[in-house]
Protein backbone atom coordinates (compact mmCIF):
# COMPACT_ATOMS: atom_id res chain seq x y z
CA UNK A 1 0.00 0.00 0.00
CA UNK A 2 1.06 3.57 -0.53
CA UNK A 3 1.94 5.35 2.72
CA UNK A 4 -0.30 8.29 3.59
CA UNK A 5 2.77 10.48 4.09
CA UNK A 6 4.63 11.53 0.94
CA UNK A 7 7.90 13.42 0.95
CA UNK A 8 8.52 16.43 -1.24
CA UNK A 9 11.09 15.72 -4.01
CA UNK A 10 14.07 17.27 -2.17
CA UNK A 11 13.30 15.41 1.06
CA UNK A 12 12.71 12.14 -0.79
CA UNK A 13 16.02 12.53 -2.64
CA UNK A 14 17.90 13.30 0.55
CA UNK A 15 16.38 10.42 2.55
CA UNK A 16 16.80 7.90 -0.24
CA UNK A 17 20.48 8.66 -0.65
CA UNK A 18 20.11 11.13 -3.49
CA UNK A 19 21.73 14.51 -3.29
CA UNK A 20 19.30 17.28 -2.44
CA UNK A 21 22.01 19.93 -2.49
CA UNK A 22 25.68 20.30 -3.36
CA UNK A 23 26.83 20.71 0.26
CA UNK A 24 25.91 17.16 1.27
CA UNK A 25 28.81 14.91 2.25
CA UNK A 26 29.41 12.11 -0.22
CA UNK A 27 28.80 8.70 1.33
CA UNK A 28 31.15 5.72 1.55
CA UNK A 29 31.10 2.86 -0.97
CA UNK A 30 28.93 -0.18 -0.12
CA UNK A 31 30.22 -3.16 1.85
CA UNK A 32 29.32 -6.83 1.30
CA UNK A 33 26.52 -8.36 3.37
CA UNK A 34 27.44 -9.11 6.99
CA UNK A 35 25.29 -9.56 10.07
CA UNK A 36 25.39 -6.59 12.46
CA UNK A 37 26.51 -7.47 15.99
CA UNK A 38 26.47 -4.15 17.87
CA UNK A 39 25.37 -0.54 17.55
CA UNK A 40 27.06 2.49 19.08
CA UNK A 41 25.48 5.95 19.28
CA UNK A 42 27.89 8.04 21.40
CA UNK A 43 25.72 11.17 21.57
CA UNK A 44 23.03 9.30 23.55
CA UNK A 45 25.23 6.74 25.31
CA UNK A 46 24.05 3.68 23.36
CA UNK A 47 26.38 0.66 23.26
CA UNK A 48 24.14 -2.31 22.51
CA UNK A 49 24.17 -5.80 21.06
CA UNK A 50 22.12 -6.31 17.91
CA UNK A 51 19.97 -9.43 17.48
CA UNK A 52 18.65 -10.72 14.16
CA UNK A 53 14.90 -10.27 13.57
CA UNK A 54 12.43 -11.08 10.81
CA UNK A 55 8.69 -10.74 10.44
CA UNK A 56 5.78 -11.92 12.57
CA UNK A 57 3.13 -14.27 11.11
CA UNK A 58 0.94 -11.21 10.39
CA UNK A 59 3.72 -9.64 8.30
CA UNK A 60 4.75 -6.98 10.81
CA UNK A 61 8.38 -6.48 11.75
CA UNK A 62 9.55 -8.34 14.84
CA UNK A 63 10.99 -6.35 17.74
CA UNK A 64 13.32 -7.55 20.49
CA UNK A 65 11.53 -9.26 23.41
CA UNK A 66 10.69 -6.77 26.18
CA UNK A 67 12.88 -8.81 28.54
CA UNK A 68 15.78 -7.80 26.28
CA UNK A 69 14.80 -4.14 25.90
CA UNK A 70 18.46 -3.04 26.07
CA UNK A 71 19.23 -4.87 22.81
CA UNK A 72 18.50 -3.60 19.32
CA UNK A 73 17.30 -5.74 16.44
CA UNK A 74 18.24 -5.85 12.77
CA UNK A 75 15.50 -6.50 10.21
CA UNK A 76 17.30 -9.33 8.39
CA UNK A 77 15.02 -9.66 5.32
CA UNK A 78 16.42 -6.25 4.30
CA UNK A 79 20.00 -5.25 3.57
CA UNK A 80 22.67 -5.35 6.25
CA UNK A 81 24.15 -2.08 7.53
CA UNK A 82 26.81 -1.10 5.00
CA UNK A 83 25.19 -2.69 1.95
CA UNK A 84 23.61 -0.45 -0.68
CA UNK A 85 20.04 0.25 0.39
CA UNK A 86 18.17 1.02 3.60
CA UNK A 87 19.22 -1.20 6.52
CA UNK A 88 16.75 -1.14 9.41
CA UNK A 89 17.54 -1.46 13.12
CA UNK A 90 14.69 -1.34 15.65
CA UNK A 91 14.55 -1.16 19.43
CA UNK A 92 12.32 -0.27 22.35
CA UNK A 93 12.04 3.20 23.85
CA UNK A 94 11.07 1.86 27.28
CA UNK A 95 9.33 -0.88 29.19
CA UNK A 96 6.86 -0.55 32.06
CA UNK A 97 8.78 -3.24 33.93
CA UNK A 98 12.37 -2.24 33.10
CA UNK A 99 12.16 1.53 32.51
CA UNK A 100 14.18 3.30 29.77
CA UNK A 101 15.27 0.97 26.97
CA UNK A 102 18.00 0.98 24.31
CA UNK A 103 16.56 3.81 22.19
CA UNK A 104 15.06 5.92 25.00
CA UNK A 105 16.92 9.06 23.82
CA UNK A 106 16.84 8.34 20.06
CA UNK A 107 14.60 11.34 19.35
CA UNK A 108 17.25 13.73 20.69
CA UNK A 109 19.74 12.92 17.90
CA UNK A 110 20.39 15.73 15.45
CA UNK A 111 21.86 16.11 11.98
CA UNK A 112 25.57 15.26 12.00
CA UNK A 113 25.48 12.81 14.93
CA UNK A 114 27.15 9.46 14.23
CA UNK A 115 26.03 5.86 14.56
CA UNK A 116 28.51 2.99 14.23
CA UNK A 117 27.41 -0.57 13.50
CA UNK A 118 29.88 -3.40 14.18
CA UNK A 119 29.55 -6.32 11.79
CA UNK A 120 30.26 -10.07 12.05
CA UNK A 121 33.01 -9.82 9.40
CA UNK A 122 35.01 -7.52 11.70
CA UNK A 123 34.24 -4.30 9.82
CA UNK A 124 32.39 -1.27 11.11
CA UNK A 125 30.00 0.92 9.19
CA UNK A 126 29.69 4.50 10.42
CA UNK A 127 26.60 6.49 9.52
CA UNK A 128 25.90 10.21 9.80
CA UNK A 129 22.42 11.34 10.81
CA UNK A 130 20.61 13.36 8.14
CA UNK A 131 17.27 13.74 9.88
CA UNK A 132 15.17 12.56 12.82
CA UNK A 133 11.39 12.55 12.41
CA UNK A 134 8.34 11.33 14.25
CA UNK A 135 5.38 9.82 12.38
CA UNK A 136 1.98 8.65 13.61
CA UNK A 137 1.94 4.85 13.36
CA UNK A 138 -1.00 5.01 10.94
CA UNK A 139 1.07 7.07 8.47
CA UNK A 140 4.37 5.21 8.85
CA UNK A 141 6.57 5.97 5.78
CA UNK A 142 7.25 2.34 4.83
CA UNK A 143 8.81 3.17 1.47
CA UNK A 144 11.33 5.60 3.02
CA UNK A 145 12.25 3.08 5.71
CA UNK A 146 12.16 -0.29 3.92
CA UNK A 147 12.23 0.77 0.27
CA UNK A 148 15.23 0.33 -2.01
CA UNK A 149 18.13 2.76 -2.14
CA UNK A 150 21.28 3.20 -4.19
CA UNK A 151 23.67 4.05 -1.36
CA UNK A 152 24.31 2.50 2.07
CA UNK A 153 21.78 4.01 4.47
CA UNK A 154 20.47 3.23 7.93
CA UNK A 155 17.04 3.65 9.47
CA UNK A 156 16.83 3.37 13.26
CA UNK A 157 13.27 3.05 14.54
CA UNK A 158 11.66 3.18 17.99
CA UNK A 159 8.35 4.18 19.51
CA UNK A 160 7.44 7.75 20.37
CA UNK A 161 4.55 10.08 21.00
CA UNK A 162 2.08 9.32 23.76
CA UNK A 163 1.58 5.91 25.34
CA UNK A 164 -2.00 4.79 24.65
CA UNK A 165 -2.93 2.52 27.57
CA UNK A 166 -6.06 1.25 25.83
CA UNK A 167 -4.08 0.21 22.73
CA UNK A 168 -1.11 -0.97 24.78
CA UNK A 169 1.47 0.99 22.80
CA UNK A 170 2.79 4.33 21.67
CA UNK A 171 1.01 6.46 19.07
CA UNK A 172 4.07 7.35 16.98
CA UNK A 173 7.39 6.06 15.68
CA UNK A 174 10.65 8.00 15.86
CA UNK A 175 12.84 7.33 12.82
CA UNK A 176 16.48 8.30 12.35
CA UNK A 177 17.55 8.62 8.70
CA UNK A 178 21.32 8.27 8.24
CA UNK A 179 23.80 7.55 5.44
CA UNK A 180 27.07 5.66 5.62
CA UNK A 181 30.07 7.97 5.64
CA UNK A 182 32.88 5.56 6.55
Amino acid sequence: TTPAWQADPDTAARLSGGRADTDETVGAPPLPRSTPTAISIPRIGVEAEVMTLGTNPDGTVQVPPLEQAQRAGWYSPGVSPGEAGNAVIVGHVDSAKLGPAVFFSLGSLTKGDTITVSRADGTRATFTVDEVRSYPKDTFPSELVYGPGDVPALRVVTCGGVFDKAAGGYTDNVIVFARMTS
